[in-house]
């Protein structure tokens, strides 16, 4: 088999072309592609889907690990090429934005993994979007800007911990694998990327309600200098002296900061605001 940057090379220099509108960057790192290969839980029953796979590189190595794979792609030219170099893999191509992909239409009343170099610019609602099909997914390995797998995996008190470090957390538990230089791919990047793994699991002890708690989270983050009987004040439109009165029952400071509070914290103030 030809290394990543020589199966790259050959492509580009027959006229395959990295769409900057589609954030297409195209990997050429072997060693980057073994550790993504070796962070996925691969079975050979188990359907794997790829998100945006480009021109192929980690497609060709993952497809013959199972008995099925589909790999999204929006770009009509990649798709060309795909056909053209996976031909006799068991492979599906299927040429849809990644956004609207139904698990569920893909492989049925099954759990599937998925894998993906995700565009920088979707990559936040694209994960959001298939922990979301949590019935059909047990986990992901997925690369996104370091910036963005630094907020996923932040810990309650860091300055990068937020929304979305709490919604992917209470829907999987979040491993970093790799950082990954701009030289790893072509054309390079201006920032570092990071590969990180996502296994899809409950939160133990979540009994709230996701939509009651997520309001709470997001008042509470609205205002991010402000102290958090401020942020919720504003952010839930109730007086600051009924918010202080059910924080102080449920014996969280208003004088504290949203960043400081754990998901646990959260589901008590859940609990005291609850507005439904």
């Amino acid at each position: 088999m030809e290394s990543a940057a020589e199966y790259t090379l050959r492509l580009v220099k027959g006229g395959a072309r990295a769409h900057k509108s589609m954030g297409q960057v195209f990997l050429m790192s072997d060693e980057v592609i073994n550790r993504i290969v070796s962070a996925c839980t691969l079975q050979p029953g188990v359907p794997l889907v790829e998100i945006g796979p480009g021109l192929g590189v980690l497609t060709r190595v993952l497809a013959p690990k199972v008995e099925k794979m589909w790999a999204v792609e929006l770009d009509k030219q990649k798709i060309s090429i795909l056909n053209r170099e996976l031909k006799g893999l068991p492979i599906e191509i299927v040429n849809q934005d990644a956004l609207k992909v139904n698990l569920d239409e893909l492989w049925g009343a099954q759990k599937g993994y998925l894998v993906g170099n995700l565009p920088y610019y979707i990559s936040s609602p694209l994960i959001m979007h298939f922990l979301d099909q949590g019935d059909s997914l047990s986990g992901m390995t997925i690369m996104v800007q370091k910036e963005v797998a630094d907020r996923i995996a932040a810990p309650p008190g860091s300055k990068t911990y937020g929304i979305l470090s709490i919604a992917v957390q209470i829907s999987a538990q979040v491993t970093k694998v790799t950082d990954v230089l701009p030289s790893a791919f072509w054309p390079a990047p201006k920032v570092t990327s990071t590969v990180i793994r996502l296994d899809l699991r409950p939160y133990q002890g979540f009994d709230v309600d996701k939509k009651d708690f997520f309001r709470v989270v997001k008042a509470a983050f609205s205002q991010r200098r402000k102290t958090l009987g401020n942020s919720l004040a504003g952010g839930l439109g109730m007086k600051k002296e009924e918010v202080i009165e059910r924080m102080q029952s449920a014996g969280i400071s208003d004088g504290r900061r949203a960043e400081s509070l754990s998901i646990e914290e959260f589901q008590v103030l859940t609990r005291v605001f609850k507005l439904s």
